[in-house]
C-alpha cells in the first residue's frame, strides 16, 4: 500500500508540475504527417481516420531496446506475453494474427508458431510508429481486423556519406547493437543497416507446474526467458533517374538462435533441442511521381520464414510417411549439432497502387494485390507441404461533402484459392465544428482466412507434460463489423482523445481444448497427451471497450497518460456438455494504462539533457486454460544526454533503469504471465554519428517533400 500510494503521490506531483509551466513544442505535434489510416499524406490534425503516432521526440526519449518494449510502454492498447514462440501480442482484445504490422507500408514476414517476429524491426532506424485501431481490410487485406501498426523507417537522403554505430548494454547480458552505412552519389543511393540483439535470458522461479495429480517440480531449471540471439543485414539501393520517378532494390538475411536449457527431470523439463530461425527478403519496386498528390507504384517482394531444431544432444524422433502425414516407427536418431527442418514458410507479393486527384475535391485511391504462400513441414503438415493464393482490388475515395466535413468511403474485393469471394467496405466520417474539436466516425467489414498452419498444422509441445495442437481442415473464413466513434479536442498544447469502439467477428479461429477421443487416433496412441488443443470456429465473439489519450505539452515539460477499458466474450461450442458457453477471450485484460513525464533543457550549446519518468500498468489476463496472468504496475525512468555536435559528428548518451520497484511475477513455468520482467534492470546506450553530406540541389529537395504534402 505504501508502494502505491508513493505512485500515486508521484503523479499527482507531475501532473500539477506540468499544469504550471508554459509550451513550445509538442511531443504528438497536431502538424505531423500520417499515413497509415487513409494510404494517403494528411495532417494528424486532419486525418479522417483516428491515428495513434508514436513520434520520434518520443522514442528517442523513451530508449526502448524492442519494438515490445515501445509499444507496451507508449501506449495502452497493447499487451505482450512472450515466449520462444513469439511476442504474443494483443491489440484491444484481439490476438496477433488479427494486428497487421507493416514497414513502410510493407506487411512483415516471420510467422513463429502464429507470431510476427518483431525482432526483424531495428528499433535504432524507426523514424515514429502510426497506429490505426479496428478493422482496415478494405485497405489492407486479411490480417487487418483489429488494427494495423506501421513502423515508419529513417529516410537517408544526404549525398556523400553518412556511418552510425549505436551501442546498447543492459542487465543480463543485454546487448543491442546497430550499424548504417548510407551512400549517395548523384542519382544513385544506398543505405546498409546491421543489427544484433542478444540476452543471457533469467529465471523468474524454479517452480514448474505439473499434472493435478502430481507434486509441482522445484528445482526446474527451464528459464522465464531463455538466451537468445539474432543478427540481420539489410540493403536497400535506390535510383532516382529524374524528379518524378523512383526505382529500387532492397534484400535482407536474418538468423536467430534460442538457446534452452537441458532440464533434470525424466519427463517434464528435457529439451535436446534449441529453435533457430532463418529469415530472407528481396524486393524491388518503383514510384511515378504524376504530381504533388498523385503518384502510381508497383511493389513486389519475396520473404522466407523458416524454422529448424538444431539438436544438442542425440535425440530419436519419429519418422514420418509423407504421404499419410502420420508418424511411423522407426525412430530417426539426430545427433548434436544436426538441424531439423520444423517449417519453411514462403510468401510473393506483388502491389500496384494509385492514388489520383479528382474534380469537386476527390482524391481516388486504387490498386491491386496478388498473394501466394507456400509452407513446407515435413512432420507438421499432411503431405509435407501446403500453400494458398488470395488475389485483391481496391478502391477508396476521399471527399468533403460541405467545408469542414470529410467522407473517406472504400471496398475491397477478394479472391481466395478455397474460400471463395468476398467485399469488404470501410466508410469513416470527420466532421470539424471548430478550430479545437474534431469528431469521427468508422464502420468498416472484415474477411480472414484461415491461415496454411490453422488449417493443416500439427505440433506437440513438451512441457509439464504433452499437450497435441491440431489443425482443422473444415475452418470457415472469419468476417467482423466494427464501429467506432471519436472525440478529440486540442488548445493550447492540451490534446484529449476519446474513443469507444464495438468490433464483432463472426467465426473467429481460436485453439479449443477438446477431449482427446476426437483426436486421430495415430497421434493419441503415440503420444497420450494430457491435453489436445485444436484450432476451431467460435460462434460469434465481440469486443467492446474504451481508449482515452491525453497529451499535455508546455515549455521543456511533456506529460501523457493513456487509459484502454476492453470487455470481451465469445459463443463457444462445449462439447462435453452438448451446449454454448459463453467465455471471455483468452488474453483479456479489462483495464490496462500508460503515463509517462518528460523534461528537456539545452544546459550549454554543446550539452542537452533529458528525463523522463514512465509506468505502464494491466490488470489481471484470463485465459480459459492454465491460469490467468497477474496484474502489474512497472516504472521506468530513462535519461537521455545529446553531449555536442560538429559540422559532421554528433554524441548521445541514453541511460536508466527500469521496473524501480523491483516487480517480479513468480508463477510457475507453465502457466500463464502477466509480465516476463526480471525486476529491476538498468541499460546504456551510446551512438556516435558520422555525417558528410552536402545539400541537395533543388531538384532531388523537391522530390523528397512530396510525400509531406497535405491538401488539407
Amino acid at each position: 500500500m505504501k508502494k502505491k500510494a508513493y505512485i500515486f503521490l508521484l503523479l499527482a506531483f507531475c501532473v500539477r508540475f506540468a499544469a504550471f509551466s508554459q509550451t513550445d513544442s509538442m511531443q504528438v505535434n497536431l502538424s505531423e504527417v500520417v499515413v497509415t489510416g487513409t494510404g494517403t499524406p494528411h495532417l494528424l490534425k486532419n486525418a479522417p481516420v483516428q491515428t495513434e503516432v508514436i513520434t520520434g521526440k518520443m522514442l528517442r526519449n523513451y530508449a526502448g531496446k524492442s519494438i515490445e518494449e515501445i509499444l507496451g510502454g507508449l501506449t495502452a492498447s497493447f499487451a505482450f506475453n512472450q515466449d520462444d514462440m513469439g511476442s504474443q501480442m494483443q491489440l484491444n482484445g484481439l490476438g496477433n494474427s488479427y494486428i497487421l504490422i507493416l514497414i513502410d507500408g510493407k506487411r512483415i514476414h516471420g510467422d513463429v508458431g502464429g507470431q510476427n517476429e518483431l525482432s526483424l524491426i531495428d528499433p535504432q532506424n524507426i523514424e515514429k510508429i502510426e497506429i490505426v485501431k479496428g478493422a482496415s481490410s478494405a485497405l489492407y487485406g486479411s490480417d487487418a481486423i483489429a488494427g494495423v501498426v506501421n513502423i515508419i523507417t529513417k529516410k537517408h537522403r544526404d549525398e556523400g556519406v553518412l556511418v552510425e554505430n549505436t551501442t546498447r548494454v543492459g542487465s543480463y547480458g543485454d546487448v543491442r547493437q546497430h550499424n548504417g552505412l548510407s551512400l549517395r552519389y548523384g542519382k544513385v543511393s544506398s543505405y546498409t543497416n546491421f543489427q544484433l540483439q542478444h540476452s543471457d535470458g533469467w529465471q523468474n522461479t524454479a517452480v514448474e507446474h505439473t499434472l493435478p495429480t502430481e507434486d509441482p517440480i522445484t528445482d526446474s531449471r527451464n528459464k522465464t526467458v531463455n538466451r537468445h540471439t539474432n543478427w540481420q543485414v539489410s540493403e536497400r539501393i535506390t535510383y532516382q533517374p529524374s524528379r518524378d520517378w523512383e526505382l529500387y532494390a532492397e534484400g535482407s538475411t536474418y538468423w536467430k538462435r534460442i538457446y534452452r536449457v537441458s532440464g533434470r527431470h525424466p519427463h517434464y523439463d528435457v529439451k535436446t533441442w534449441d529453435m533457430e530461425y532463418h529469415n530472407g527478403s528481396a524486393a524491388v519496386g518503383g514510384k511515378w511521381q504524376r504530381s504533388k498528390t498523385d503518384f502510381v507504384s508497383l511493389d513486389v517482394d519475396w520473404n522466407r520464414h523458416a524454422y529448424y531444431y538444431y539438436y544438442t544432444a542425440t535425440t530419436l524422433v519419429e519418422d514420418y510417411d509423407k504421404s499419410a502425414g502420420t508418424p511411423y516407427y522407426p525412430y530417426y536418431p539426430y545427433l548434436p549439432d544436426q538441424k531439423e527442418l520444423q517449417s519453411d514458410q514462403q510468401r510473393t507479393m506483388a502491389t500496384l497502387k494509385s492514388v489520383f486527384t479528382l474534380p469537386y475535391e476527390n482524391r481516388l485511391s486504387a490498386g491491386a494485390e496478388y498473394r501466394y504462400d507456400w509452407l513446407k513441414a515435413p512432420t507438421r503438415v499432411k503431405g509435407g507441404k501446403a500453400s494458398d493464393w488470395t488475389a485483391a482490388v481496391y478502391v477508396q475515395d476521399e471527399f468533403n461533402l460541405i467545408p469542414n466535413f470529410n467522407i473517406t468511403a472504400g471496398v475491397r474485393f477478394n479472391q481466395n484459392e478455397q474460400f471463395g469471394s468476398k467485399f469488404t467496405p470501410k466508410v469513416s466520417a470527420m466532421w470539424k465544428p471548430g478550430n479545437i474539436w474534431r469528431l469521427r466516425a468508422t464502420w468498416s467489414q472484415g474477411f480472414k482466412t484461415p491461415a496454411i498452419r490453422e488449417l493443416f498444422y500439427r505440433y506437440v509441445r513438451q512441457m509439464s507434460g504433452t499437450y497435441l495442437y491440431l489443425g482443422n481442415p473444415d475452418l470457415k473464413p472469419q468476417t467482423s463489423n466494427y464501429f467506432a466513434l471519436s472525440g478529440e479536442y486540442g488548445w493550447r498544447g492540451l490534446n484529449i482523445t476519446v474513443t469507444g469502439y464495438y468490433n464483432k467477428v463472426n467465426d473467429m479461429i481460436a485453439l479449443v481444448t477438446i477431449p482427446n477421443y476426437q483426436a486421430p487416433d495415430e497421434y493419441i496412441i503415440q503420444y497420450d497427451p494430457i491435453k489436445t488443443r485444436q484450432y476451431q470456429n467460435i460462434e460469434d465473439a465481440k469486443t467492446m471497450g474504451v481508449d482515452v489519450n491525453v497529451h499535455y505539452n508546455w515549455r521543456e515539460f511533456a506529460f501523457g497518460l493513456g487509459y484502454s477499458y476492453l470487455n470481451t466474450d465469445a459463443n463457444q461450442y462445449d462439447t462435453n456438455h452438448d451446449k454454448m458457453r459463453k467465455v471471455t477471450i483468452d488474453g483479456t485484460a479489462h483495464h490496462k494504462g500508460n503515463f509517462f513525464a518528460t523534461w528537456g533543457h539545452r544546459f550549454t550549446p554543446n550539452y542537452q539533457l533529458g528525463v523522463g519518468l514512465y509506468g505502464r500498468m494491466s490488470s489481471t489476463r484470463y485465459y480459459q486454460d492454465d491460469g490467468n496472468g497477474k496484474g502489474y504496475q512497472i516504472w521506468r525512468i530513462s535519461t537521455t544526454h545529446d553531449l555536442g555536435h560538429s559540422r559532421t559528428m554528433s554524441y548521445r548518451l541514453e541511460a536508466g533503469v527500469d521496473n524501480i520497484f523491483n516487480y517480479c511475477d513468480r508463477t510457475p513455468h507453465g502457466l500463464h504471465l502477466g509480465t516476463t520482467t526480471p525486476g529491476t534492470t538498468v541499460y546504456a546506450t551510446f551512438t556516435i554519428r558520422f555525417n558528410q553530406g552536402k545539400k541537395l540541389n533543388n531538384k532531388y529537395k523537391l522530390n523528397s517533400k512530396k510525400q509531406n504534402y497535405d491538401e488539407d
